[in-house]
């Protein structure tokens, strides 16, 4: 069982259970799996920084989906009305003004083709899978839990100040113009994590409660985590391309 599998057990005070989120993202959040390392040392391949942008695709292109089977769920109208910002954040005023605009631009400033991007269909079957099943959580368990697994945005910031920076200096093909996703995002991250973590301190207010969003934290964490893991089978030294998967090679 994992370290915080009874986390929760006894019942926490807000400033405990907080406390306890913070550990998870601390020793769980992705910003510790070495294709993360690799990519702030400089020694991904340009085809392995494509293919993280392709794969990642898939994951920014579903939060706005995501978020709206949340408002759907929320009875609260000042809830909605918060949480309606986030969808706005992605995808913009036209639906394509806002942040997946961004990380095609990302995509395609890497070299990559446009199109094959918005399709998916050249991801890896793990990224699909992992990102279904983020969307499924956020569907099926409670709001609580829902809100919850978006607390991975409290470490948001922290990725962002590693990998753009890292970005910028060793890679000679990325330049600031491609990177414009990232302007926002600290400042929207911080926005998005501070109301949903005064959420979760409100309405967890049982152990069962506060375990469960330990847990949908963990949860979000492994999700992210997966999806390097499938990257890095994929694209690392041994090279296991799934058929049909965006081949460096080949593009």
């Amino acid at each position: 069982m994992s370290k915080f599998g009874n986390a929760a057990r006894d019942g926490l005070s807000p400033a405990d259970l907080e406390k306890v989120l913070r550990e998870v993202g601390a020793e769980r959040y992705h910003n510790r799996h070495p294709y993360h390392h690799q990519m702030v040392n400089g020694t991904l391949t340009k085809g392995q920084m494509q293919a993280w942008a392709l794969n990642r695709y898939c994951y920014q292109s579903v939060i706005p989906r995501k978020d709206a089977m949340i408002i759907a769920r929320a009875e609260d109208p000042e809830f909605r009305a918060e949480w309606r910002k986030r969808i706005e954040d992605h995808d913009g005023d036209d639906g394509w003004s806002g942040g997946i605009a961004r990380w095609l631009k990302l995509a395609t400033g890497l070299g990559l083709d446009a199109d094959d991007v918005k399709s998916e269909k050249l991801a890896l079957p793990g990224t699909r899978f992992a990102v279904g099943a983020y969307l499924s959580f956020c569907t099926n368990r409670t709001l609580l839990e829902a809100v919850a697994s978006s607390l991975t945005e409290l470490f948001s910031p922290v990725i962002i100040s590693e990998r753009v920076p890292a970005m910028l200096a060793k890679y000679d093909y990325v330049t600031p113009d491609i990177l414009a996703y990232f302007d926002k995002r600290p400042t929207q991250a911080s926005r998005d994590s501070d109301f949903a973590l005064a959420y979760v301190m409100k309405h967890a207010d049982t152990p069962e409660k506060q375990q469960a969003v330990i847990d949908a934290l963990i949860f979000k964490c492994d999700i992210l985590w997966a999806m390097l893991d499938a990257l890095a089978h994929a694209y690392g030294e041994k090279g296991n391309i799934p058929p049909g998967a965006f081949d460096p090679e080949a593009a």
